[in-house]
């Protein structure tokens, strides 16, 4: 019989491979009894269950075995049960959303934010975040244009989780689609526009694109992922044919800034030339007003002319020669007299006696006057002129003129 058979008793503690009565080296130092700890295990579920812990060694062996099958296996089920309902407690954020799949099968209900139990390994609660902006990048090398030209562009895709539900059933990677959903739109979009376009002033329009085609892949593949915003972060020509390029962006540059030089001066010489026009205009349209008046007054002038014309003719004509000879000379700066008498003429150099007599306008009129006394014997007399009219013509100072 085996040192530990039931039945032993006790008694062959000789045989106890430990020696010693049951202890290790003979004394208390050893590890304790094997049927001792079992036993003490088993009087304690069973007192836990109702069961006795008494009995005797040898009539009770059996029963006892029983009894701590029973009551161990119990144990172990009410400890399996507490940790399991322990586990189905669970946390959801105020940024998350929770969809419980039962079986496999999806919930209706979604799990709101706060504290929440779900029977484990019969459901499971996937957590998803509905408030996060996520970004993603993505760096396309090799592009074609479609003006067949090769570009590298940097493109970044925020998103966000609209619909939990579709983003954790429909797809099995979300992300891993949303990735090559985008590098697909990116490389469409690239394709359908220039080189020059991508590279300049289409970057706003390229990012609009994508983000349009990109949101209807998602849509399509029911992600429940809802793209917010585009932004094209870098475009730029291969590394092998950059600096031909820079050239060219430096020429383009070179032609916009002289291009808006151009439209600078356009600005400013278009309105000084309608300034100028419109003043030629008005002038003209004054010197007609001018013109029509001048000739009406002429006119009214000779219809007054005449009548008086009608009543003396005469003395109207002479007066009339003298009033026409009178604005010649005085438009005149000099003038030359024939003397009767010789073949002598006199001259008067009118401007230069008005520019000596300038700095004295005193007495000015006196000289005149003198000056006319002393030319007027040598002035023939008008006809039908007597000498009282030439004397009064010397006094006034019209021999001058």
């Amino acid at each position: 019989m085996a040192w530990n058979e039931p039945g032993n008793n006790g008694n062959d503690k000789d045989k106890d491979p430990w020696g010693g009565g049951g202890r290790r080296g003979g004394g208390d130092q050893g590890p304790p009894d094997i049927d001792e700890v079992l036993k003490n295990l088993t009087k304690k579920f069973n007192s836990l269950f109702g069961g006795s812990g008494g009995g005797s060694r040898s009539g009770g062996s059996a029963t006892g075995g029983a009894r701590f099958s029973g009551g161990l296996i119990a144990g172990m089920l009410v400890v399996v049960a507490v940790i399991w309902a322990f586990t189905g407690f669970y946390i959801v954020d105020a940024a998350e959303r929770g969809v419980v799949l039962r079986f496999g099968k999806v919930q209706e209900s979604i799990v709101s934010p706060g504290l929440h139990w779900n029977p484990p390994i019969i459901d499971d609660v996937n957590l998803v975040n509905i408030l996060a902006l996520n970004t993603g990048n993505y760096d396309a090398r090799s592009m074609l244009t479609t003006d067949e030209n090769i570009i590298d562009i940097a493109v970044t895709v925020q998103f966000r989780v609209e619909d939990p539900v579709k983003y954790v059933i429909a797809v099995t990677n979300p992300l891993g689609s949303l990735d090559n959903a985008a590098e697909s739109a990116i490389r469409h979009v690239v394709g359908g526009n220039s080189m020059d376009q991508i590279l300049t002033t289409g970057r706003d329009r390229v990012a609009a694109d994508v983000q349009d085609r990109l949101q209807n892949y998602m849509d399509v593949y029911n992600t429940g992922i809802t793209v917010s915003q585009v932004n094209v972060i870098d475009a730029q020509p291969p590394d092998a044919v950059r600096a031909a390029f820079d050239d060219v962006i430096r020429a383009r540059e070179d032609e916009e800034r002289v291009q808006n030089e151009a439209l600078q001066y356009s600005n400013r010489i278009i309105p000084e030339a309608r300034g100028e026009a419109q003043q030629q205009i008005e002038q003209a349209n004054a010197y007609k007003e001018e013109a029509v008046a001048r000739a009406i007054g002429d006119a009214s002038r000779f219809e007054q002319l005449l009548a008086e014309y009608l009543l003396a003719p005469e003395v109207t004509r002479q007066r009339l020669y003298i009033d026409s000879l009178q604005d010649v000379m005085t438009a005149s700066s000099k003038i030359l007299i024939d003397v009767e008498g010789g073949n002598n003429m006199l001259y008067l150099p009118l401007d230069q006696m008005m520019q000596r007599n300038a700095s004295t306008a005193s007495g000015s009129t006196q000289e005149l006057r003198d000056l006319a006394n002393r030319i007027a014997p040598y002035l023939p007399a008008p006809s039908g002129t007597n000498a009282v009219d030439r004397s009064r013509l010397t006094t006034n100072g019209r021999g001058a003129r």
